[in-house]
């Protein structure tokens, strides 16, 4: 099974994480836990009542958790390509890797060593898809961008690195589209409220309660 690794746990790296152990790749995800997201509040995520980056993180946190990821609370030194696959160096160890999501924020020195191709702002080149100039390696969010960061456009990037990467692996085009009976309404769902599950939410509402009369 290709590995994915992800470097990054912002919302773009989690979300990589997410689609792509969701969808049955083995995925490690590196995250030190300094995203600049901890310091922000989310008034503008389309579907989620205004929280705050913490609560969000934690939910995040445990969603990628619940699919299988397996993290890694360390910060990766240095990665090098090795023939066919990438080498993640940590203090703790090297990781071999099929797949490299960068998702790093403004710290561009990974891609750099990787030889990635830089845009004329300082930012790296990637196509629609997060593709950089390194085959196999992708860069979402902030890394690809300086101006027009935001929570909810760095996790489309990552999924869309992740939904690439599995079409290249199934070798025809993947969706993860998902319907009402894939989430019952008796499975607990997050509540961003404070960050824990919450078996209420997602229920068909009473209808004898208050907000329905």
């Amino acid at each position: 099974m290709p590995h994915v690794v992800v470097v990054g746990g912002g919302p773009g790296g989690l979300s990589a994480a997410l689609f792509a152990a969701k969808n049955g790749l083995e995925t490690s995800l590196f995250d030190t836990g300094t995203t600049a997201l901890r310091f922000a509040g989310l008034a503008n995520y389309l579907g989620l009542g205004p929280t705050d980056g913490e609560a969000f993180l934690r939910v995040a946190r445990e969603q990628v958790a619940a699919v299988g990821v397996d993290h890694h609370a360390e910060r990766v030194l240095e990665v090098e390509a090795d023939g066919e696959e990438f080498v993640v160096v940590t203090a703790r160890g090297m990781y071999a890797a099929d797949y490299l999501v960068l998702a790093t924020g403004r710290s561009r020195e990974l891609a750099a060593q990787l030889s990635c191709a830089f845009d004329d702002d300082g930012t790296v080149a990637v196509d629609r898809d997060g593709r950089t100039s390194v085959v196999d390696v992708y860069a979402v969010g902030w890394l690809t961008r300086k101006e027009k960061v935001q929570a909810v456009i760095s996790a489309g990037d990552g999924a869309a690195a992740a939904l690439d990467i599995l079409s290249t692996v199934a070798g025809s085009p993947v969706h993860d589209f998902d319907t009402p009976a894939d989430s019952p309404h008796d499975r607990p769902r997050w509540s961003f409220g404070d960050g824990r599950f919450d078996g209420s939410l997602g229920r068909p509402p009473d209808d004898s309660s208050p907000r329905n009369a």
